[in-house]
């Protein structure tokens, strides 16, 4: 019988899942709200599982990988960083083994990485997967952007991580959007074309992003920039402020490429666009599934 293989992105508001064998075929796949979040504490992550397994149909000798926050202090179990030396490639060999008995020897959990430059350290867990989805690829040099909550750029050398850069992106634009004194104009489409080019143009003059935020709200009191537009706006300067910081680096490396949703990986490409940058995208699902793949004992 065919080895099949339950790989887990657990976040920390979705868990998205991927049965699939060992040529890397998808046999079943399951997406849901249930993120570290909503799991309701360490005790809940077993049977949170079996019921995904339950769901999926998936039987009790399909081994498990899980990845993401379900590693993190406040997920199933802590799963201590890899220092960014140890190459991708390797990351397989360093999963580690859930200690919950209903699980023991079937159950393991991907590691982050920690990267330290000097004084300066960075930290990812959940994207250190997708990375090596890309390598699996053949992308194993140049700059990998993975858009979201928290924006990853990642230098990546034969496989091996020069560089981590977080920008906390999405978190800023849902608190901007949810609370303070730009929430109440931030009722647009941050996908409107006009308003999101004003904001990628604004962060390239490279001014404070805090004085240009500030400027979208006295466009709208002053009635000198439509109130629709004030959500792309926002967008494109935290966008914008991303590519500001690292465009010059990704340029002498040839370019971007993305790993993100349709919706927010347009948005990036073009983006990238704007500041002159080459940009190749990767479809998020495509790049697990590859990166599971490599997870086979």
């Amino acid at each position: 019988m065919d080895k099949q293989l339950l790989a887990v992105d657990w976040g920390t508001s979705n868990r998205r899942a991927y049965l699939i064998n060992q040529q890397g075929q998808c046999l079943a796949e399951h997406e849901d709200g249930l993120g570290m979040l909503a799991v309701g504490g360490r005790e809940h992550f077993s049977a949170a599982l079996a019921q995904l397994c339950q769901t999926m149909g998936v039987g009790a000798q399909v081994p498990v990988v899980m990845s993401g926050m379900v590693g993190s202090a406040s997920g199933w179990q802590e799963v201590d960083y890899l220092d960014s030396a140890v190459a991708l490639q390797y990351l397989p060999a360093h999963l580690a083994a859930v200690q919950d008995p209903a699980w023991a020897g079937r159950c393991r959990i991907v590691p982050g990485y920690c990267y330290r430059s000097g004084t300066a350290v960075d930290v990812m867990r959940g994207e250190e997967t997708q990375l090596l989805g890309a390598v699996a690829l053949g992308h194993r040099d140049g700059w990998l952007v993975l858009p979201g909550t928290h924006s990853k750029w990642v230098l990546l050398r034969d496989g091996v991580m020069q560089s981590i850069s977080t920008y906390m992106t999405g978190e800023l634009f849902a608190m901007l959007s949810a609370g303070g004194t730009l929430s109440a104009m931030m009722k647009g489409d941050a996908a409107d074309a006009e308003g999101y080019t004003a904001g990628l143009q604004q962060a390239a003059l490279g001014a404070p992003l805090s004085n240009t935020l500030f400027r979208v709200r006295a466009g709208v009191v002053a009635k000198a920039a439509p109130a629709q537009q004030a959500t792309a706006v926002v967008s494109g300067l935290l966008i914008g402020a991303e590519f500001s910081a690292a465009a010059r680096s990704a340029a002498g490396a040839g370019g971007i490429t993305v790993i993100g949703s349709p919706a927010l990986a347009q948005r990036y490409a073009q983006a990238a666009s704007h500041f002159d940058l080459p940009c190749t995208v990767l479809d998020p699902h495509s790049v697990f599934r590859a990166a599971a793949r490599q997870f086979f004992l």
